[in-house]
């Protein structure tokens, strides 16, 4: 129809007074369909021509973002005409200064009730020349809540195998107490009856018994550290420097071993927010998990990259593997194939990622070295908007 509609322009003149009517009404009905549209949609969406006067609102932005009455709208810059006045502001420094915001969060308080909106403002791009400023606005509020309810069932799912796992650990070191208990009060007994000397088997009882109260103790302290809440601290900073501090403190322990550290860092890297406490953590982690699948030495790489929106960070050694049957449960908590440990390493790093909204995946193969690869997501940042767009 818009087709139709320019071919027509184009031979206004030789036109009858009829058919000028009948493009009217053409015109008029298709606007009346673009209008109907807009106003379906369940975002809203607000358009600005080049001085910032709001020229087009559909419905659904009006009720995210009430405006002033239509009588006050006298070819004012879209900022004049919100209510929010934290809104207003992002849109006049935002349009004034032409940048690019993608996906930022607003709270807003809408007839009595809370609601989460993401907006985006953008370039309107007519004949590669920008010609205003598209408006996005997306209510989140239900999105929010349902990603809140999945943490909490993944927490809840979390707590029971971890609980499983916490009952299953201990029933070892509690029969142990159990046995040297019973050791010690029949070595109390013999002496008391006989007058024999047991001082040296009990003392051997309790230094067994206070081991075991020992390890108890490191499986409650692990257990509390894997479900209490993480208080994340996060600012920004470069993950290359601290991967750098981090083989700086291992360096000897890493020489020690036998293993080189060899490291691959993006120069041009982007800066995000992160807890280097708790990030130091998950590295650490995974870097003593490939010390220990290197027992006669090799190779550790650690290499970053910026990829479509992400930083990865991957950890390759040239250990002895994990067997492919393991891989689908190694951040389950209590799994571990090792002798010695809580089983918790690797779950801890799971949750510390995730805590960043990051993912962990693992690729091995046995004898040949694991490659751990996290991926950190780098947030939309404002971006200087181009006057003219390139093919």
């Amino acid at each position: 129809m818009r087709q139709f509609i320019k071919r027509a322009l184009q031979k206004l003149n030789k036109m009858t007074g009829e058919q000028i009517r009948d493009l009217l009404i053409s015109t008029a009905l298709e606007i009346d369909r673009l209008e109907t549209v807009l106003d379906s949609l369940t975002d809203g969406i607000f358009v600005c021509d080049t001085e910032y006067v709001l020229i087009l609102a559909n419905k659904y932005a009006q009720r995210f973002i009430p405006l002033r009455n239509v009588s006050e709208q006298n070819a004012e810059p879209l900022w004049r005409l919100v209510r929010d006045e934290e809104i207003a502001d992002f849109f006049e420094t935002t349009l004034r200064n032409g940048d690019r915001v993608v996906e930022r969060e607003f709270a807003l308080e809408n007839k009595g009730k809370n609601r989460l909106l993401s907006i985006s403002v953008l370039p309107l791009v007519q004949n590669r020349q920008v010609s205003g400023s598209l408006v996005y606005i997306e209510d989140i509020t239900e999105k929010r809540s349902k990603e809140a309810l999945m943490r909490r069932m993944e927490n809840l799912a979390s707590l029971t195998t971890l609980a499983a796992g916490v009952a299953h650990e201990i029933k070892n070191p509690l029969g142990s107490l159990s046995i040297h208990i019973q050791l010690i009060q029949k070595a109390v007994t013999a002496h008391q009856e006989t007058g024999k000397d047991c001082f040296g088997h009990i003392n051997k009882y309790i230094a067994v018994v206070n081991e075991e109260i020992d390890r108890l103790n490191g499986i409650v302290v692990d257990f509390l550290f894997a479900v209490r809440p993480m208080n994340m601290d996060f600012r920004e900073g470069n993950i290359n420097s601290l991967i750098e501090e981090l083989i700086g403190f291992v360096r000897f322990e890493l020489e020690e071993a036998g293993v080189e550290a060899a490291l691959e860092l993006a120069q041009d890297l982007p800066c995000i927010d992160f807890d280097e406490r708790y990030l130091k953590q998950a590295l650490l982690n995974l870097i003593k998990n490939a010390l220990a699948a290197m027992p006669e030495g090799g190779k550790l790489t650690i290499k970053t990259e910026a990829q479509e929106g992400e930083i990865l960070i991957r950890l390759r050694d040239t250990g002895i593997g994990i067997p492919e049957h393991y891989l689908s449960k190694i951040f389950e908590p209590y799994f571990t194939t090792k002798e010695t440990g809580s089983g918790l390493g690797l779950t801890l790093v799971f949750k510390i990622i995730r805590e960043h909204q990051g993912e962990i995946t693992v690729k091995s193969k046995v004898r040949e070295g694991s490659c751990f690869t996290i991926a950190l997501p780098v947030p939309q940042k404002e971006r200087r908007l181009i006057k003219y767009v390139q093919n």
